[in-house]
């Protein structure tokens, strides 16, 4: 009977345990539905202003606004709100408390994150995030450039200062350069992020090419822009000259050719004439007709001559000029067409030298 009595008691228990829960979370349930907090979720570009709308149904006496933890502004249900140049907060409109506007003017990057909405009694709190974003600065390096046609240029576009990393895409011409044609890398500077996109591409016509940097609560693109002056190519003279070269050299080699063939035929010529000359020369000669000319006078010979080079004459028979002496007495050379010059004469002999001999008497 005991055991029985206590079964039913720990079942009353837990049926009033969980009446008491369902009863607890349908209230805060309802409470929950009786205050809004919109949008939970807010991303704006640095120096924008932002807003949050706060519904309450039912009676409230006091609100209040914090933004990174710092409460910034107190609203009363009385309408008497004290703002600040940043915050303030107005009724939705002129004499509805239920629904509150909290306005951040200017915002920052230092106002990112929580932004918490408390109104007082049973209501609790809402919070929602702010993201803030920044655009910075965007500049093409290289500036106006004039190429000649046909030559590869590149561009290189540096964004600066930009939160998060921006987009960075070309235009050539207004038209979207394809991504293939541009590389772009970033780099985490500070707080903030440095982005570097170079763009190559083959200059053929003039071009006028822009650099655009974004994010996404930008409405309008950062830009920067330059102009491809593109002038005519100057004419490629190398195959020109390497053809005039090549048939100079070819008509140089056959002249050279021409002119050692000529060479050797006219120095041919010339040997040939001088054989001519030499025979017929011979040919006329009076000596090779054994007639000798008019007027020409023929030599003795002189029997005591003795030449110089003759070994059978005892050596006492010579005397230093190489004229025998026999008897006593010298005996000078009969000698024909001699000429006496000095102490000596002038002899010719057959083969047309012509010696000459002095003589020096003891």
């Amino acid at each position: 009977m005991n055991d029985r009595e206590d079964y039913n008691t720990s079942m009353a228990k837990l049926f009033c345990i969980s009446l008491l829960l369902w009863a607890t979370g349908g209230f805060c349930s309802a409470v929950s539905d009786q205050f809004q907090l919109e949008p939970l979720a807010v991303t704006a570009l640095q120096g924008s202003d932002v807003r949050f709308n706060a519904t309450m149904q039912g009676k409230w006496t006091y609100m209040t606004w914090q933004v990174q933890g710092l409460l910034v502004l107190t609203v009363p249900v009385t309408n008497n709100i004290t703002s600040s140049e940043q915050y303030s907060a107005t009724f939705c409109t002129s004499g509805d408390t239920s629904c509150v506007v909290f306005t951040i003017r200017n915002i920052t990057r230092r106002d990112s994150g929580p932004v918490v909405c408390f109104v007082q009694g049973d209501y609790g709190s809402k919070t929602a995030e702010l993201l803030v974003q920044e655009s910075g600065a965007v500049n093409i390096m290289e500036g106006n450039v004039t190429v000649e046609q046909d030559q590869q240029v590149e561009f290189q576009c540096v964004t600066t200062a930009w939160f998060p990393i921006p987009t960075v895409t070309w235009t050539r011409n207004g038209q979207t350069v394809n991504s293939s044609l541009y590389n772009t890398t970033s780099e985490v500077h500070g707080d903030s992020f440095n982005s570097t996109s170079v763009l190559t591409f083959q200059a053929v016509s003039n071009t006028t090419v822009e650099c655009l940097a974004t994010v996404s609560t930008l409405t309008n693109p950062k830009s920067s822009s330059v102009h491809v002056t593109v002038v005519p190519k100057p004419p490629d003279w190398t195959v020109l000259i390497a053809v005039v070269v090549s048939i100079g050299g070819v008509v140089l080699l056959v002249l050279l050719i021409l002119g050692i063939i000529f060479c050797c035929k006219r120095r041919k010529r010339n040997q040939l004439n001088y054989k001519d000359e030499m025979r017929r020369m011979r040919t006329q000669s009076p000596e090779s007709s054994g007639v000798s000319p008019a007027g020409h006078k023929q030599g003795q010979v002189n029997a005591g001559y003795v030449t110089t080079d003759q070994t059978s004459v005892a050596p006492s028979e010579f005397t230093v000029s190489g004229f025998v002496q026999a008897n006593g007495s010298s005996k000078m050379p009969d000698v024909v067409n001699s000429q006496h010059t000095g102490n000596g004469y002038n002899s010719v002999e057959e083969s047309g030298f012509r010696k000459h001999r002095h003589v020096t008497i003891v």
